[in-house]
């Protein structure tokens, strides 16, 4: 039987995300259910690509982009991130300089967001060329679910081009945010060739890094994930935006059958340690817990993760438990090891 749909029309519907028909199966099962209903521990992501996404302006692109988020809202996203810079980019023709742009936040290109975030009850993060004390820096803006902006990440690492264009690099020191899910962090771009600001924010606590980039980086975020434990989100002006667990492997993307936008649901309960020597502990982990945990064993790389698949069981009370730490606590707790070894040498 042949198809009443063109392929042309199929992938013009699908980067639309019209329907549920393609759709991977992460998306179909969340449909019309908060983070809440899969358990407390669980938070709806949403990010977006601009692939072959074009406009006439900045306010066209703003439009269109709010027109992506809005295909996301029958998931009930907790947060939604959009790529760098996005409101200047897939602009033929556009020539613009900074100084006509960047806006005291909240400008025109985050305001509209304001307003999504009230109307959905979600946060977004909404990276712009933002004015501050007269220095321009490329930011990402953090507003929460009541529509309020609470919080601006500078970026660290501004490309050559970047400081050329009159782009002031951000403090080496990347805060927290406290949402109401958990604590995120934000770096940008060109900020994932250094390693400062992702080991500042496992320190200070991040539960999830999120990633706005003109470019999708493939492999190296994959390897921020695993080398500091923690979810990273992409949003990107090309190529594919995903989410990444925390060993690294890709939970969800956009790519060709869904080209624009993803939301899927991650876990926060979640604990990576050291296999050797916890591997003894597990049968007695899995024989008081049973289905309501889960461990992931890599073996080569000898880690596993530890995941809470119930409600009301916490990882912290399990590792306090069997007197376990994550890798990141067992790693400095050694390194402090290593310390006076060495000044008694």
């Amino acid at each position: 039987m042949k198809s009443n749909i063109s392929r042309r029309k199929f992938l013009g519907n699908a980067s639309l995300g019209v329907g549920a028909f393609g759709l991977p199966d992460y998306l179909i099962r969340t449909k019309s259910t908060k983070a809440a209903d899969n358990g407390p521990h669980y938070v709806n992501v949403g990010t977006v690509s601009i692939m072959d996404l074009s406009a006439s302006d900045t306010r066209d692109m703003v439009q269109k982009v709010l027109a992506v988020m809005e295909n996301m809202i029958p998931y009930q996203p907790d947060i939604i991130c959009l790529p760098e810079t996005f409101a200047y980019t897939n602009i033929p023709d556009y020539n613009y300089k900074l100084k006509d742009v960047a806006e005291k936040v909240p400008g025109d290109v985050v305001t509209p967001f304001l307003n999504f975030a009230s109307r959905h009850k979600c946060y977004v993060i909404c990276p712009t060329y933002s004015l501050h004390e007269g220095n321009i820096y490329i930011s990402a803006v953090l507003i929460d679910r009541q529509g309020k902006v609470v919080g601006e990440y500078f970026k660290m690492r501004p490309a050559e081009s970047e400081i050329k264009m009159g782009i002031k690099p951000g403090k080496a020191d990347p805060p927290v945010f406290q949402t109401d899910f958990g604590k995120i962090g934000i770096q940008i771009c060109f900020d994932i060739k250094w390693e400062e600001g992702w080991n500042k924010l496992k320190e200070k606590g991040a539960q999830i890094i999120f990633w706005p980039s003109a470019y999708a980086a493939g492999q190296e975020i994959s390897s921020r994930a695993w080398r500091h434990q923690v979810y990273v989100v992409t949003s990107t002006q090309k190529d594919t935006s995903k989410i990444c667990d925390l060993s690294g492997e890709t939970i969800a993307q956009t790519g060709r059958w869904q080209r624009n936008w993803i939301c899927a649901p991650v876990n926060l309960e979640k604990a990576f340690i050291l296999a050797w020597p916890a591997v003894s502990l597990f049968p007695d982990i899995l024989k008081k817990y049973g289905s309501k945990i889960k461990l992931n064993t890599f073996h080569e790389e000898e880690w596993t993760i530890i995941e809470s698949l119930h409600a009301d069981l916490k990882i912290a009370d399990v590792l306090k438990e069997f007197n376990l730490k994550t890798m990141h606590e067992s790693l400095k707790d050694l390194s402090l090891v290593h310390e006076k070894a060495r000044d008694k040498a």
